[in-house]
């Protein structure tokens, strides 16, 4: 009889046998060395493994999980370790094993006319975007961590982005893929269709499940034409409402042209001023809210710009836009995306932050912040929200930092407090508590509260079919 996963430690037996598939040279069992794989970025999270196996091949993969599923021994799949909910952490009594993917990092194939590149999934997402640029395409998928965070934990977690307004998410990016099942069944949907019709899609199964039914190995990615040229600008506005009509008057006026729309508080800019003196406000004087937005277009022949100063000459008569700076070069341009990459970064320097990936209807994302502002100064007077996202749609990362003088730990510790704050009304809103970090073990208990019945048990039946002895990633998601 099997015990439950998670629960009893392999035995030497089967870690030699682990050991054997990957060779010895690709295994870690020193504390000292599994430190950097056993925390959390942010220091969150922590875990124990009696060892880490690095596979070369998905056939290695497929050996590993026969004998962990016929031993009942669970496993952690692990990326570039840049998950934010603690989905890449083996638990705290150290009987997991853990499998780090970052050894399978090759291009497999890339073809230009058909426009898909098959990677494995240990590829950083900034290798995938090198390889399309090699061929004079364009990998759209662009987080600020891309390039440590690796396609599979990508995909395993349906990430987003700054370019999801354009392109969509991970999944949307995905034609095939190769999955090892937890019985060390290898699945190979490694097809590069856009139309496929025989059955159920099994790829929108195993894209965002976190590594709960099946590990993902390969996958066969969208490409598309580079952008001939790229417009930003960077605008001041004095409220959320206003942005929501710029965002409007940008779509009418750009249409699929407009490939971001990013949205940034004050309050980055007091900090930036504070802790990053080298990110430089674009602009002359402070604002309410900020936005950052990118016309793309397919010809050198300087249209983008034209839209967009075009759209800003709207939005300034309108009295939508007080300020703005439109990037007359790289340089700039680049500046302005580098102040909205180091959003995340610049808030360690002021102590604890509850994070909230939310997501609510673009019509209901201005309420939404107002009231949660609100509620925060309620559950904690002088908690400073720190909302920021991407607008067009709907993701707001709704990161809210201690008050000043106090307690690191002690704020921390309200944390189910504020964040359930946060997630209660993107519900109410008609949101989700999850944009696009994914479930983890940070949100696994709340996941029933904003699933009905039927829905849960879906998710449940799927889980034991694909995975009946529950090695794949317990205690995460579901």
């Amino acid at each position: 009889m099997l015990h439950r996963p998670g629960t009893t430690p392999p035995t030497p037996d089967i870690l030699a046998r682990l050991t054997e598939i990957v060779g010895a040279h690709h295994v870690i069992t020193e504390q000292a060395e599994l430190a950097p794989y056993m925390e959390e970025w942010r220091g969150l999270y922590h875990g124990r493994t009696p060892l880490l196996l690095k596979p070369g091949n998905t056939e290695e993969v497929a050996q590993i999980l026969k004998i962990a599923n016929e031993s009942g021994i669970a496993v952690v799949p692990q990326g570039g370790n840049t998950g934010l909910v603690g989905g890449q952490i083996p638990m705290t009594a150290g009987h997991e094993i853990v499998l780090n993917l970052s050894r399978m990092n090759r291009v497999r194939t890339i073809d230009p006319a058909n426009n898909t590149l098959t990677i494995e999934a240990g590829a950083t997402l900034a290798q995938a975007q090198d390889a399309a640029a090699e061929v004079d395409r364009l990998f759209p998928l662009s987080l600020s961590a891309e390039g440590s965070c690796q396609i599979g934990g990508n995909l395993a977690t349906n990430a987003g982005g700054i370019k999801v307004l354009a392109y969509g998410n991970a999944r949307a990016l995905t034609l095939g893929l190769e999955v090892v099942l937890a019985d060390g069944r290898i699945w190979n949907g490694l097809r590069g269709l856009r139309k496929d019709n025989t059955g159920y899609d099994l790829r929108d199964l195993f894209i965002g499940s976190e590594g709960t039914l099946g590990i993902i190995t390969a996958a066969v990615l969208r490409l598309f034409p580079r952008p001939a040229e790229q417009a930003a600008a960077f605008v001041a506005l004095e409220s959320l409402d206003d942005v929501a009509r710029l965002f409007e008057m940008a779509q009418a006026q750009a249409g699929p042209a407009l490939t971001a729309f990013e949205f940034i508080p004050r309050i980055a800019m007091e900090f930036f001023e504070k802790h990053m003196p080298e990110v430089r406000d674009p602009l002359e004087t402070r604002h309410p809210w900020y936005v950052l937005m990118e016309v793309s277009g397919p010809r050198p022949d300087g249209s983008a710009e034209r839209v967009l100063e075009g759209l800003l000459a709207q939005a300034f008569e309108a009295e939508i836009v007080t300020d703005g700076a439109v990037a007359a070069s790289l340089a700039q341009a680049q500046a302005f995306w580098d102040l909205r990459e180091r959003l995340s970064e610049v808030q360690k320097y002021e102590g604890g932050s509850v994070k909230c990936d939310v997501s609510v209807p673009l019509s209901k994302l201005p309420e939404f912040v107002r009231r949660a502002n609100a509620e925060m100064e309620r559950i904690m007077p002088g908690a400073r929200p720190f909302p920021f996202g991407h607008f067009g749609d709907g993701n707001v990362h709704y990161n809210v930092s201690q008050p000043v003088g106090m307690d690191k730990d002690a704020y921390l510790a309200r944390w189910d407090d504020i964040a359930g704050a946060a997630y209660g009304l993107a519900v109410e809103l008609g949101g989700s508590i999850s944009a696009e970090h994914g479930i983890g073990r940070m949100k696994r208990e709340l996941l029933p509260s904003v699933k009905d019945d039927t829905e849960m048990w879906m998710m449940r039946t799927l889980k034991q079919v694909l995975d009946p002895n529950g090695i794949l990633n317990p205690g995460k998601v579901i």
